[in-house]
């Protein structure tokens, strides 16, 4: 795992104000495989609603996905979708074989300032999930894709809000983040990015730009080392 930054000095956990975290294949291992039990629902979702088949239906959730940043965002821009029926439908998921995190729970009680949710899903979906994992408890706040008035990231517009209304200061912040390019409006406005590396062509998008400040594999591996010797 590269512990190190590519174009920033090493980290200090103690000088840290806030840490962002995003929730899917971020709080929990991509390798979970929970994001794509929501994909699957998603194009379930879209075959009911529109009568198409399921490879058709696939091919309109990737188009709006990569045009829009979110399907979601695709479908209330493209179709006018109510977006409480979409989001209530693709986050009903099965957890059941979530195991809780008592290291991750501890690693993020350790760290010092205040800890975040930033994410493109909702606040039930964010709650189950770190309900599950044992971490509800540790985070001031979940800052949703209702909170953003559904404009997903990376639209630099949500990033704005909730730093506003978090009372964030950038320049004292990490923000952690499995897509590359949801981290380039977070360098923009100062805050130190860090990547979990995933190996999907949509999460490397961008990943090789210098607003990737640390590239990582593990979330716990790195925040251990962080602590233990930052």
């Amino acid at each position: 795992m590269d512990q190190q930054p590519t174009t920033c000095p090493t980290l200090d956990a103690g000088v840290v104000t806030s840490w962002v975290f995003d929730l899917d294949n971020t709080l929990y291992p991509a390798a979970s495989n929970l994001f794509a039990r929501v994909s699957v629902r998603m194009t379930r979702f879209i075959c009911a609603e529109y009568g198409l088949g399921e490879d058709e239906a696939r091919t309109l959730q990737r188009q709006l996905f990569r045009a829009h940043g979110t399907t979601l965002r695709g479908l209330m821009v493209e179709r006018d979708l109510d977006p409480e029926r979409f989001l209530d439908y693709v986050h009903d998921i099965d957890l059941s074989d979530l195991e809780p995190d008592p290291r991750l729970a501890d690693l993020i009680a350790r760290l010092p300032g205040r800890k975040v949710i930033f994410t493109n899903g909702s606040v039930p979906h964010a709650e189950r999930i770190t309900s599950r994992l044992g971490l509800v408890s540790l985070f001031e706040g979940t800052f949703d894709i209702v909170a953003s008035n559904y404009i997903p990231k990376p639209d630099p517009r949500p990033y704005d809000v909730m730093i506003a209304r978090y009372g964030i200061e950038p320049a004292s912040s990490v923000m952690i983040e499995d897509m590359a390019a949801n981290l380039r409006p977070a360098a923009a406005r100062g805050m130190t990015t860090v990547w979990l590396r995933h190996d999907a062509e949509w999460a490397r998008a961008g990943a090789g730009d210098d607003h990737i400040h640390h590239r990582i594999t593990d979330l716990s591996a790195w925040l251990e080392h962080l602590l233990d010797n930052g």
